[in-house]
């Protein structure tokens, strides 16, 4: 791809859409009719099915079986299995304008050994769930993994078939010179893998293909149905109509309007071809290189990976890996991708300022536009509240009648702004080759879209008020789309009385039926994937990498913390090249999401988990952009025209915002709104004092890389900016050095400790003992939080057992079925050599954190007087 890539070789848009659809839909276009009909009617059977099955009333469960997960799954994939083979060829060399025999015969085995688990579901529960799988059972198993792994190389390429393969070669063989002894076991037999992978319902057919089945499919072809639709254009206009007239006004817009498709798409491939096809060539206009002007929109699409609520569906996933609600999920992964975003804006006008970059015309002031955003962000909160507090009131008035009232004021309020979009003229993707480009004005741009909007408010709603499940807040919104995609042209056409209404309506149920054929063909490569990371999964829960990766890691970093992260973010880096964003998250969590929190508390170092599946998502996503695979580095570059090696060495560096906010939110898990309730108002405050200068201090990150400020910047000054940048982050971290954050107690007080403390409070202690697998001496820090009651109901609560008789602390094995118990299950209690506390750290009263803040203002001040002497244009 490089050599067609590289130089001014830039792609038309027929290749452009060739190459998203090999990414995400498949690059085959049978000729034959027959074959195309098939192949969609699978795709729209598989997308009526989801809808199907998602829908939350049942009401067919008298007339037909309802599917439990056991069954949806084999289905799922046994649709994801067909379509692979039918619309992705074998090789590059393959026929793309048929489907050859052999696909046809392994698309068929393949779907005929996923469907197997489907209808022989109960004889499995008998037989092979049970331990007793029988010799056609493993051959099935056998066959169905291969060509897995075979359809997974053929929608995704070899990445995580490699992967697959390596990790089903470890199962069995256990040990060699190619495996360390830390990780190494007797290795499984060939019948307990396959029934492990295929039979049973933890591997292939485990909560990773869940996911997919219950909540993904149905995100994607809402997305697919919102963009069917025109709001992906929409967006698109909107964020150029705001921004294209500013300094480097493309790039900005580039990034808001990324921003705005992430929500709507799954694939940062897809969203650097929609997007990009418009914003690159304007990007070049005002003087961006053609691999800056790729790399902008890379860093921008990949950014929208990690935007709420989708995040590329591993905030799903997050969901079932942690155990928290999706709400939390949200909670945690906002402020870094918003901030990271508002950073990348920045970073685009830094380079604008550096390059004095022209506008592409003329447009409100900077002041005004902020103004009209922020009393636009305050109506609609205003509005928002207002709705909860409506439909509230009606629930306590009227309970029966809330939903049929909200169901009619939703129409209502539908027509009503299809009648506002329909005295608009349609928006048009302009031409940006064209010699005077005519930038759209936010007053006629913003009128013609705002019905798509509602279906996002509908899923916000259910998803954060309602707090009701993503698959059924999912259904609800995708049923409202599928409503507008059929509805919103017959109604335009009504409204502006010279169109044609009975072609409308043709027109728009052609929209709905692309609509459902395209999420499906853009969910076979995550259908894949997610069922053949299952394998990765099955293969960390039954063998030793599972638990001892963390003990490798370690040995490489010489137990050094920031090394063991930068190890664990170049490793989740490998892991996640040539992946999409789902299967990628889900193979870098399920192997280093627990490295980090137990490498971390053997450093004393409490790492939420949540924390910790936030840092290896950053990480794998980077792969997309990162040489020498970086997939949507190479994309950009097929628009642009640029280097594809350079784009992506560019992208990384203007994702350095990316890189450094995992780091940061380990540190500072305040950073993710960790521990900060929102259900308070001192909360509220609270996360919108971190949000502040959260967002202040990347700025400043920003501007120290980019080496430009108010003027360009020495070394000096950038790294004093870095400093300025970090203190506000991690205030605590200079804390820790003049005041120590714990008290240290003597271990053989801890009982007297935990009765003296403040219920709420937490202590710390440090636990060191044998280790349950090698024997050697190891080491963990563990949060203790302060129960309510007396000394001898304090202990009981914590799980915690002393030896009779022992004045060193030494433990018993904790209480069955409590968290200590669970965490401390890698140590040996059995030894001759006890497992014992080690130290106990109860917290001191300090000096807030903040007064750090002071002295890094003043050097921030020093910077800007140093640089407003050479300050030769504004900075804003």
């Amino acid at each position: 791809m490089s050599d067609d890539t590289s130089g001014d070789r830039k792609f038309t848009d027929e290749e452009l859409q060739d190459l998203v659809a090999s990414s995400d839909a498949g690059a085959r276009t049978p000729t034959q009719r027959p074959v195309a009909l098939l192949i969609g009617g699978l795709a729209l059977t598989w997308s009526l099915f989801q809808l199907w099955i998602a829908q939350p009333q049942l009401w067919f469960g008298a007339y037909f079986p309802v599917l439990n997960s056991s069954q949806t799954r084999p289905v799922h994939l046994a649709f994801a299995l067909a379509l692979a083979f039918l619309c992705y060829p074998a090789l590059k060399s393959s026929p793309r304008h048929k489907v050859p025999i052999v696909d046809w015969v392994l698309g068929i085995v393949a779907t005929g050994t996923a469907l197997y688990v489907f209808w022989y579901s109960d004889y499995l529960a008998q037989t092979a769930r049970s331990g007793l799988p029988t010799q056609t059972q493993i051959v099935i198993g056998c066959i169905g993994i291969v060509l897995l792994l075979e359809a997974s190389r053929r929608a995704l390429g070899p990445a995580l078939t490699i992967v697959g393969a390596i990790f089903l070669a470890y199962s069995y063989f256990g040990q060699g010179w190619l495996i360390p002894d830390i990780i190494a076991h007797e290795g499984l037999s060939f019948t307990s893998i396959v029934n492990a992978q295929w039979l049973d319902t933890q591997g292939v057919f485990g909560i990773p293909l869940g996911v997919s089945t219950a909540f993904v499919f149905l995100f994607v072809l809402f997305g697919s149905l919102l963009d069917k639709a025109g709001a992906g254009n929409y967006f698109i206009q909107l964020a150029f109509a705001g921004l294209g007239h500013l300094r480097g006004g493309p790039a900005k817009a580039a990034v808001v309007g990324s921003a705005m498709t992430g929500v709507i798409s799954g694939s940062s491939i897809a969203n650097v071809v929609t997007t990009g096809t418009f914003t690159i060539p304007l990007m070049k206009r005002v003087g961006f290189t053609a691999e800056q002007a790729g790399s902008v929109e890379v860093a921008s699409s990949v950014n929208g990976q990690i935007m709420p609520p989708v995040m590329g569906a591993a905030a799903f996933l997050m969901v079932e890996f942690i155990g928290i609600s999706y709400v939390e999920v949200i909670k945690h992964a906002f402020i870094p991708a918003v901030i990271s975003y508002i950073a990348l804006v920045y970073i685009v006008h830094l380079e604008a300022l550096k390059k004095d970059m022209p506008s592409l015309g003329e447009g409100p002031s900077l002041g005004r536009m902020a103004l009209n955003f922020f009393l636009g962000f305050a109506i609609f909160g205003a509005g928002f509240t207002a709705l909860i507090y409506i439909i509230g009131g009606l629930n306590a008035v009227v309970p029966s009648l809330t939903t049929p009232i909200t169901m009619v004021a939703l129409a209502a309020v539908y027509v009503a702004l299809v009648y506002v979009a329909s005295r608009q003229e349609d928006l048009e993707m302009d031409d940006p080759n064209a010699e005077i480009v005519k930038l759209p004005k936010v007053g006629e741009v913003w009128k013609t879209g705002l019905h798509y909007v509602l279906p996002i408010i509908v899923l916000v709603w259910f998803l954060m008020v309602e707090q009701q499940s993503p698959a059924r807040s999912a259904f609800f919104a995708t049923a409202l789309m599928l409503f507008i995609i059929v509805t919103q042209k017959p109604l335009k056409a009504m409204f502006r009385k010279g169109s044609s209404i009975r072609a409308a309506t043709v027109e728009g149920g052609w929209d709905l039926l692309d609509g459902l054929i395209a999420g499906a063909r853009n969910m076979i490569g995550i259908g894949v994937a997610t069922a053949a990371a299952g394998i990765i999964v099955a293969t960390v829960t039954r063998t030793p990498i599972g638990t001892e990766l963390a003990s490798l890691v370690e040995a490489l970093s010489g137990g050094i913390l920031i090394v063991m992260l930068v190890l664990v973010g170049l490793f989740s880096l490998v892991l996640g090249m040539g992946l999409p964003t789902t299967a990628n998250y889900i193979v870098v969590s399920s192997l280093m999401a627990s490295v980090v929190v137990s490498l971390g508390a053997q450093e004393g170092l409490i790492v939420p988990l949540i924390a910790a599946h936030l840092f290896v998502f950053y990480f794998g996503i980077m792969a997309d952009v990162t040489p020498p695979v970086g997939l949507a580095s190479f994309a950009a570059a097929a628009v642009s025209g640029g280097d594809p090696i350079k784009t992506g060495f560019t992208a990384f560096f203007y994702s350095l915002r990316t890189v450094a906010l995992p780091f940061l939110f380990i540190y500072n898990p305040t950073l993710i709104l960790y521990g900060v309730d929102l259900a308070t108002a001192s909360g509220v405050a609270h996360a919108a004092f971190v949000f502040v200068i959260a967002t202040f201090a990347m700025l400043l990150f920003a501007a120290a890389t980019q080496g430009y400020f108010l003027a360009r910047s020495n070394l000096l000054e950038s790294a004093a900016l870095l400093l300025v940048a970090f203190t506000l982050f991690v205030p605590n971290f200079w804390l820790n050095q003049v005041s120590p954050r714990f008290a240290d107690i003597p271990p053989d007080q801890f009982e007297q400790a935990l009765a003296e403390a403040e219920p709420g409070s937490r202590i710390r202690i440090r636990i060191e003992g044998p280790d349950f697998a090698t024997g050697n001496t190891t080491a963990t820090t563990l949060p203790i939080d302060v129960p309510e009651g007396d000394a001898a109901t304090r202990i009981q609560e914590t799980g915690l057992m002393f030896r009779p008789d022992s004045d060193d602390a030494a433990l018993e094995e904790p209480m069955f079925g409590t968290s200590i118990q669970e965490r401390l299950s890698s140590f040996d209690f059995y030894s001759d050599d006890p497992v014992r506390i080690s130290e106990v750290l109860a917290p001191r009263d300090r000096m807030p954190a903040q007064i750090f803040y002071i002295p890094a203002l003043i050097l921030l001040g020093v910077v800007i007087v140093m640089q407003r002497r050479r300050q030769t244009k504004p900075a804003f």
